[in-house]
This record gives structure tokens, C-alpha cells and sequence, in this order.
């Protein structure tokens, strides 16, 4: 299993919204690192939900549900979408400031290339990740 994390910002679509919804499709990706990172992700592999620009932290967990194909919004072949469903809320959120000031986390994506919308993490950054947030 891989572990990713996702960026959105809440006044565009929230977690709270994604969980109404049941499901999304992650579209709109227009960074190749980012497209690639969503050509990698598999069926079953657990991603983290942050909320960007407003809050500044990770929420819940989502489950990749559908792997890759191409992305509806667009004409062009080169840009990915893949399906995302609710998995679990986190117990607490982990902000941004928890994150740079954990010694463990300093080379996450999130900090690192701040700007990626879709990025992979470790299976020790993810567990961390759910330690500060009290979610098992």
C-alpha cells in the first residue's frame, strides 16, 4: 500500500462536503509531478485530506476507489484524474505549524514543495501524521 496526500481548499471543496458527497473525482490537476503522482496511486491506498490556503491542516482519510484515467474537464490526453472516498475523519486536525516543528516530518512534501497538490509520503510520515491527530 502507498500513502499520498491531497490538497483542497475548504471554500472550494471541503472535507466536510466530501463526505456528503460519498466520493469525488480528484480533476483538475495541472502539475506534472502532481499527474504523476496520481498515475501512481493504486485501489485501496490511503490518502490524506489537507485543507489549504484556509485552515492549513490535514483532516481525514480518504481511499483511493478508482486508479487513473484521463481527466474529464480536459481535451488533453496528458492530464489524470483518479476517485476518492471517505474514509476517516481525523480525531484532531494536524496543522501545518505541528507538521514544520516535528523533527520527524521535515523532509514531507508538504513542507518541501509546499505548492504540490498531489504528493506521496512515507509509511513512517503517515503513521506520525496519525499520532499527532490521535486517530488510529
Amino acid at each position: 500500500m502507498n500513502y499520498w496526500l491531497v490538497k483542497s481548499e475548504p471554500s472550494t471543496y471541503s472535507w466536510e462536503q466530501f463526505e456528503k458527497d460519498g466520493k469525488t473525482v480528484w480533476d483538475g490537476v495541472r502539475n506534472y509531478a502532481a499527474r504523476n503522482n496520481l498515475r501512481a496511486m493504486k485501489k485501496g491506498d490511503l490518502v490524506l485530506w489537507y485543507h489549504s490556503n484556509e485552515g492549513k491542516e490535514i483532516v481525514g482519510i480518504a481511499k483511493v476507489s478508482k486508479e487513473s484515467y484521463p481527466d474529464p474537464t480536459t481535451e488533453d490526453s496528458a492530464w489524470l484524474v483518479v476517485e476518492l472516498k471517505p474514509f476517516k475523519k481525523l480525531k484532531k486536525p494536524v496543522t501545518l505549524e505541528q507538521i514544520k516543528s516535528d523533527k520527524r516530518l521535515q523532509n514531507i512534501a508538504l513542507v518541501k514543495i509546499g505548492r504540490l497538490s498531489v504528493s506521496p509520503l512515507k509509511p513512517d510520515e503517515f503513521d506520525i501524521i496519525l499520532e499527532l491527530s490521535a486517530t488510529k
